[in-house]
């Protein structure tokens, strides 16, 4: 993905909605698109972005492009739970009174990370530990448990948002239920300018990472799946996506990664052909991560971590397809072909 997207600035996506790119910190990622709209009363911000001690200068540089500051956002539209896009959301709401929503399915996943005080990834430890890779789940946990955590930053949103229409400011947006990302990933459309703002739903170069939510564990991959489908026929909606440049097909982008994920499934039964019995983390070190196709042992441990992860949520979508089979050992799950 080229990174001139992300640069910072303030760039008209259409009348009177704005892209501002604010930096994200250690992450391939490189940045997270908020979304500016003007309405009638002043700002509306889809996703907020990550609260770090530059995140208040770099959407004040954007805004002041147009104009305008961040007193002026009077609400703020989450797409999901992830700390770039809600944390800062609710540092607006302390500062200047913005009211702060977010989907009604990530209530469970802000409690569990309200409840957990830190950053350890406690959900995906678990399901580490069920591919067979209790030693990268050892490792990951060393590296997260000692960074800063603000219980601050994980406040109630003001208002649990659920399917229907939204009207703030005289704009109407269509909310529309995305989980698979997370559990309660919402989209936001844009009927009168068929804009989608996708969060990290459609992303326009790669696939998100599956596997890595809180809670418990419920085929995050088949709800992804499903997620996509609801897409496929809205051609004529524009990306708008957190990561990345602006731009194209939405139903388009969502039939890709279905074709990507099919093939996937492909890679991933071949490997357990090769392998069987295997574990989860037995068939993510034989596959090739990201477009670059690199292996699995020159991913750092984070990204080892969603690999194996997301692998994971391949297997189990394989069994409930009756393409594979499982079998417990210790805690740890064997796969093999259905005989």
């Amino acid at each position: 993905m080229s990174t001139q997207w992300a640069e910072p600035g303030c760039y008209p996506v259409a009348d009177g909605i704005h892209r501002i790119p604010l930096q994200l910190p250690q992450d391939g990622l490189r940045a997270v698109n908020v979304y500016a709209l003007e309405t009638s009363t002043g700002l509306v911000l889809i996703d907020g972005g990550w609260h770090r001690p530059d995140t208040y200068r770099e959407l004040a540089a954007g805004l002041a492009l147009i104009g305008r500051s961040p007193a002026d956002i009077h609400d703020v539209l989450v797409t999901h739970i992830h700390r770039d896009h809600y944390t800062f959301a609710v540092e607006l709401r302390r500062r200047h009174g913005s009211r702060v929503h977010l989907g009604a399915g990530e209530s469970a996943g802000l409690h569990a990370i309200r409840e957990l005080g830190n950053n350890v990834p406690d959900s995906s430890l678990r399901e580490l530990r069920r591919a067979g890779a209790a030693g990268l789940a050892d490792q990951v946990h060393i590296d997260s448990i000692d960074e800063p955590f603000d219980p601050t930053d994980w406040e109630a949103p003001d208002h649990w948002l659920r399917p229907g229409a939204l009207t703030l400011g005289g704009h109407t947006l269509e909310i529309l239920p995305t989980p698979g990302h997370t559990k309660g990933h919402l989209v936001f459309r844009d009927p009168a300018r068929r804009l989608l703002f996708t969060g990290d739903h459609l992303l326009p170069t790669i696939t998100p990472s599956i596997g890595f939510e809180l809670g418990t564990w419920e085929l995050p991959l088949d709800n992804f799946l499903r997620s996509l489908t609801l897409l496929g026929d809205a051609d004529e909606q524009t990306m708008l996506p957190a990561h990345g440049p602006d731009g194209g097909s939405a139903g388009g982008r969502a039939r890709e990664l279905l074709a990507h994920h099919e093939r996937r499934f492909d890679q991933i039964r071949s490997a357990v052909i090769d392998l069987a019995p295997c574990t989860g983390f037995d068939v993510a070190r034989a596959l090739n991560w990201t477009r670059r196709e690199r292996a699995f042992s020159s991913l750092d441990t984070f990204n080892q971590m969603v690999a194996t992860c997301e692998t994971l949520a391949h297997l189990d979508v394989l069994v409930a397809r009756n393409c594979l089979a499982t079998e417990d050992h210790d805690g740890v799950d064997l796969f093999t072909l259905c005989r």
